[in-house]
């Protein structure tokens, strides 16, 4: 078993502890609860109780966690007891938070600057191995024995992200640079742990290095690119088993954390590639991301956050006048460099104070982590009793500290990506439409495609705050309506409201009878005052159809507000590329910009490059197309000729593409010619159509 593997185990770190501290007074009260139904209800009363007493005082709920766990451990009054139970529980929250931490890091954010995340993870890491050391030689330790604490110090967990999560603030570039960071550091951190270990025990050869290098390479490879891979395989098989869907990730996070540990690497940084990995597969507002972070937010982090407190003995260091001289440098070292780190990278990047703070107050926090690397180096003598208490005390101050900074500064960073984005570059006097999504119409009928359409849906409604409106209709044929109907109707309405309420946005669903579907989607359109429809299509007209009119010929035709039409033969979370065609010669350029935002929304939650393909005449809307397009860093295509060759040619697998409705001409669909002989072109590809009313209403 490597020491890796053991850092996790519960009987070296209690071992480490008993021998470090005598027998906590609250014991001698009383014993510990061993009823498993009492544990339970005590850690969910601390759960539901601490974060609100102590966000009363204007504090991170959080915080009252970390405390909770300090009253009640086995340090404090003894009430709960740190058994192999809640080690299990709270290793499992360890790694929920770096999971969480990697679903939130996206791969495109961190290639767009990858700079920022590696000259601070380096900075973050150097800066405390530096004085650190200093400090631990200075105090008589011998060297390995201070690279070892320094490397403690180094290291960080990501205690304060759910403060992030709270001030959505997560896709901040200051948030984007520590996320970053931290998997360069602890890596950087656990690859000194292990020399350390070896040099210790006379086993540093360059055997060690030739397994550990190639093998972490590898490892890394293997998460990031064959996770996803292995995601769209599975989310196309049993995509429609959300149960599965669920399972599948939690699988990812813990089959990845032990890989980690078999070639000797900390779990947490599997977890972290593993959250880095599925994000690329999973939208951000979906429900099934929903579910993930709600159930480890909810319940495994704040387990963690009490198993930290647990920790804690507040007391020994006063036992202990040397001990409590020790632990009031390390604090001081740990604190002054990761803020010296922070700042000094933040100056560097020309950033304002507070994401300099954010920085610090993210890369603070010691936890678990910190205290298996301590227990290791008691475990083989390289360190003391006072070096471990005055750890202990460092994790308590830090966790208490790292919340409070982040919520503190970071509600200064709130408004700041939004004042960014609202003017931008070459488009500061052009007056923005009211973002469509407020309201979103979507006829709900064919159980097979439900999925996809009331995703797509989802990701347009919640941007924006929106209400989902879920529509069946029922023809009326003069006869009474079939018993049969009536379920199947309430069966699909109960569905899309379920699937609604996971992602937790609003919903309204619609029952409807009326004299054909066409016209109770057009009417339902107006009285709800939805200001965006989406349909499902599929893909073709027939000639009868294009003379006669079909459910979505009458509906685009009459349409009010704008239609999206939607067809997804694959899932939509397989996205990996986003193509808009700007292929209609009437869209004009208030149509063209609402489209991009759109598409924009979408390329940004499905975790997909954009790639805009521009059919161009010469005439003057072209060229400030292209000059908007180019000013707002997209990747554009101008071409000449065949449109069909030229947009199949800029399609990929997994492509999602998007279209305007061309100029529609009797006996042709009502979409036009062009969106049909595309579709026939790329049939395996998910494609969506924006059609624009000819007169807009006044919400469009």
């Amino acid at each position: 078993m490597t020491y890796f593997g053991l850092k996790f185990h519960a009987a070296i770190a209690a071992s480490a502890l008993d021998r470090a501290v005598p027998l906590p007074l609250g014991q001698l009260l009383q014993e510990p609860i061993t009823d498993p139904v009492a544990i339970f209800l005590t850690i969910l009363a601390i759960m539901l109780v601490a974060p609100l007493l102590v966000e009363r005082l204007r504090l991170p709920g959080i915080i009252g966690l970390i405390l909770a766990g300090v009253l009640v451990g086995p340090h404090g009054l003894g009430i709960l007891d740190r058994d192999p139970t809640i080690v299990l529980l709270g290793t499992v929250g360890l790694l929920f938070l770096m999971f969480l931490g990697g679903l939130e890091t996206s791969l495109d954010d961190l290639k767009k600057d990858a700079d920022k995340p590696i000259i601070f993870g380096l900075a973050t890491f150097v800066v405390p191995m530096l004085m650190g050391t200093g400090a631990m030689l200075v105090l008589g330790y011998g060297f390995w024995a201070s690279v070892l604490v320094a490397s403690c110090l180094a290291s960080h967990t990501l205690v304060a992200l759910p403060v992030l999560t709270k001030l959505g603030i997560m896709r901040h570039p200051s948030s984007i640079a520590t996320l970053g960071g931290t998997l360069i550091t602890n890596v950087l951190a656990l690859l000194v742990l292990a020399v350390v270990v070896k040099a210790d025990q006379g086993d540093l050869t360059l055997g060690f290095w030739l397994f550990l290098i190639p093998a972490l390479t590898i490892y890394t490879f293997a998460v990031l690119w064959g996770v996803p891979k292995l995601g769209r395989w599975f989310f196309k098989k049993f995509g429609h088993d959300e149960g599965a869907e669920f399972t599948f990730v939690l699988a990812t996070l813990f089959v990845a954390s032990y890989l980690a540990s078999l070639i000797e690497i900390e779990p947490i940084v599997g977890a972290f590639l593993a959250g880095v990995a599925i994000t690329q597969i999973i939208p951000r507002l979906s429900p099934l991301m929903n579910r993930v972070q709600f159930i480890g937010n909810t319940l495994f982090v704040p387990i963690f956050l009490i198993s930290v407190g647990m920790l804690v003995d507040p007391l020994i260091l006063l036992r202990e006048p040397q001990g409590l001289l020790i632990a009031v440098i390390i604090v001081a070292v740990e604190l002054a460099s990761k803020f010296v780190a922070a700042w000094g990278s933040a100056r560097w990047f020309k950033w304002k104070l507070p994401s300099a703070m954010v920085m610090f107050g993210l890369s603070m926090a010691q936890a678990a982590s910190t205290l298996a690397a301590i227990t290791i180096a008691f475990d083989i003598g390289l360190v003391d009793e006072l070096v471990v208490n005055a750890i202990i005390a460092m994790i308590l101050v830090s966790c208490v500290l790292s919340p409070w900074v982040v919520a503190r500064w970071g509600a200064q960073l709130q408004t700041q990506p939004a004042e960014a984005e609202a003017a931008p570059v070459g488009d500061q006097a052009t007056p923005t439409a009211p973002a469509l999504g407020q309201r979103v119409l979507i006829p709900v009928a064919n159980p097979s495609t439900e999925d996809n359409l009331l995703q797509l849906a989802i990701i347009l409604t919640k941007r924006v705050g929106g209400t989902l409106l879920p529509l069946h209709v029922l023809p009326d044929r003069n006869q009474p309506i079939a018993e049969a109907d009536r379920t199947r109707q309430n069966r699909l309405l109960e569905t899309a409201e379920t699937i609604a309420h996971a992602a937790t946005i609003p919903v309204e669903t619609i029952g409807r009878i009326d004299d054909s579907i066409a016209w109770g989607i057009l009417r339902t359109t107006q009285e709800r005052n939805a200001d965006l429809l989406i349909c499902g299509w599929k893909g073709f007209s027939t000639y009868r159809e294009n003379f006669f009119g079909s459910v979505i010929d009458t509906i685009v035709r009459s349409a009010t507000i704008p239609v999206l039409i939607s067809r997804f033969p694959q899932p939509i979370e397989n996205t990996e590329k986003v193509v808009l065609a700007i292929t209609g010669r009437q869209a004009n350029l208030g149509q063209i910009k609402q489209t991009l935002t759109i598409t924009q929304c979408l390329a940004e939650e499905l975790k997909a490059p954009l790639h805009v393909v521009q059919m161009t005449v010469g005439s003057g809307r072209d060229r400030k197309l292209t000059t908007l397009l180019q000013e707002k860093g997209i990747a554009v295509q101008p071409v000449h000729g065949n449109t069909v060759k030229h947009v199949s040619e800029a399609v990929q697998p997994n492509t999602l593409l998007i279209l305007i409705a061309s100029t529609h001409i009797v006996g042709q669909s009502a979409l036009g010619r062009e969106p049909e002989a595309i579709t026939r072109a790329n049939w395996d590809t998910n494609i969506l159509v924006l059609h624009f009313p000819a007169k807009p209403s006044k919400r469009a």
